[in-house]
């Protein structure tokens, strides 16, 4: 195949095909390979292997002609050229070229060929080795290290996979490293915390890798900053959120849990919360991770040791206003709240389990009122996304279409974006406090579903409903005992 773009450099501009590349992948190998013999055999005189140095960078130069033709990227792994470039610091910016990623989607074929070289040649350890040795008061070499992370972006979304190698060879030691650094904010430190969050998502061996490497602790530092002061400006805000992020991320995995407990996370976003910056929206999903499911048992005692219920009631009793700076919707805080508040009812023992139930019956059981507001709130929002559902089924079936899996998936999913998780938890609340002992909750829970017209029928459906959907991820015993547990509360109501 001849494309018409000529390459630069050539005295005659020949057109660029299959055997122009070749000639200009073996004299770049030619040249590479004179210039390492100069460099050497005259180790301390520069002049000695300067023209030689020159004469290879016009031909890198030239090799960005590459980068517009993903469909002979073969040649490049064929000839052997991949294992030269990785050798060589200059050609980071070719290889960002070759590896955007609107090209690599191009040419699937031409890309996987070139990724799998590259991985081969164990690229990511070796541009880590790179970038530790530049110095980033150089702005060429700052540029350097953007240049490499974005390698690093690029190849991760094309093969997710390479994630768990990529944080083992280095990569991981290097992003912590540097975020920690006692530099001033700038584009590197936030391309650093987007490279972690990615390496993070939903990958279980780089969040254990992390918490091994002290790296709950750097995330708690680097975010400490935010607790009395908000980003000064919107890229240092998407740094701190990508940091929450990879936070989150961090504590779905059990043995983090513990380190969190440990690096007094908890009094951190407690802080944070009770200083009404930026920074609480995040705190509370923080919080919300940490305290979920039986794991996070540790964490929903030791929140209540240190006063986290004075903090998060106000929270549940008023949503706050400020929350558009954020981009946090107000259905995202009050899940979050309610998750919290539904985990420590499900972990909490004792002493701790009975001072969160006298929060509900302080100051006339105003915390009950506010619940019951909640659950009418959402029911509405659920029983319209319902009705229209319905109707759209009802019309699917008279067109004669079929209600596949897929389908019923994508309508599942719109009731949970109505508030259909929000509900459940909501609803899980009013089962435990009723079911507490606690004579006036159970009273007052059902004066206000008579007052409002609203039924325990009702109530109890959306429990098992519930409960069928609980334990994602969780061992069948689990799921088990917690499905019987819900529904002996929900017998009971």
């Amino acid at each position: 195949m001849s494309t018409t773009s000529m390459w630069p450099g050539s005295s005659k501009h020949e057109p660029v095909d299959e055997s122009s590349v070749k000639k200009m992948i073996l004299t770049f190998e030619k040249r590479s390979y004179k210039n390492q013999e100069l460099r050497i055999k005259f180790p301390d005189n520069p002049e000695k292997f300067m023209e030689s140095e020159l004469d290879l960078n016009d031909i890198i130069q030239e090799m960005h002609v590459i980068a517009t033709m993903p469909d002979l990227y073969h040649l490049l792994v064929e000839l052997n050229a991949v294992h030269s470039l990785l050798g060589l610091l200059t050609v980071v910016d070719l290889l960002q070229e070759l590896t955007d990623i609107d090209t690599l989607h191009e040419s699937e074929e031409g890309a996987e060929v070139l990724i799998d070289a590259l991985l081969e040649g164990q690229v990511v350890a070796l541009l880590v080795q790179n970038i530790e040795r530049l110095d980033e008061q150089v702005k060429e070499e700052a540029d350097g290290i953007y240049n490499t992370l974005a390698i690093i972006e690029n190849m991760a979304e094309f093969r997710p996979g390479l994630c768990t190698e990529a944080a083992q060879q280095g990569l991981m030691q290097w992003l912590l490293k540097r975020i920690k650094a006692k530099m001033p904010f700038d584009a590197n430190k936030l391309y650093c915390s987007e490279i972690l969050a990615i390496l993070l998502q939903n990958n279980d061996s780089t969040r254990e890798l992390l918490g091994e490497m002290d790296g709950i602790d750097v995330l708690l530092q680097q975010l400490s900053v935010f607790k009395r002061h908000n980003p000064s400006m919107a890229e240092e805000q998407e740094m701190m959120e990508n940091l929450f992020d990879a936070l989150c991320s961090c504590l779905m995995l059990p043995s983090n849990r513990d380190r969190f407990l440990r690096g007094e996370g908890l009094q951190l976003m407690n802080l944070m919360l009770r200083e009404k910056k930026m920074s609480r929206t995040s705190a509370l999903k923080v919080l919300d991770h940490g305290m979920i499911g039986p794991e996070g048992a540790d964490n929903c005692h030791k929140f209540v040791d240190i006063l986290g219920l004075r903090t998060i009631f106000p929270v549940f009793m008023r949503t706050p206003k400020k929350m558009k700076k954020t981009g946090a919707s107000e259905k995202e805080h009050e899940e979050h709240v309610c998750s919290i508040i539904a985990s420590m009812l499900r972990n909490l023992k004792s002493q701790q389990r009975s001072r969160l139930l006298s929060k509900f019956t302080e100051n006339d059981c105003e915390k009950v009122d506010r619940l019951m507001e909640l659950y009418f709130k959402y029911l509405e929002a659920v029983q319209q996304a319902d009705k229209r559902i319905e109707g759209e089924k009802h019309e699917m079936v008279r067109r004669g279409e079929i209600l596949d899996d897929s389908m019923e998936d994508e309508f599942y999913l719109r009731r949970l974006d109505a508030g259909l998780f929000v509900l459940q938890l909501i609803c899980y609340i009013m089962v435990e406090i009723s079911n507490s002992g606690i004579s006036q909750l159970q009273q007052r829970v059902h004066q206000i579903l008579n007052l409002r017209g609203g039924s325990v029928k009702l109530v109890r459906h959306i429990m098992r409903e519930y409960a069928e959907s609980i334990g994602d991820g969780k061992s069948d015993e689990f799921k088990e005992a917690e499905r019987k547990r819900i529904m002996d509360l929900v017998d009971s109501f």
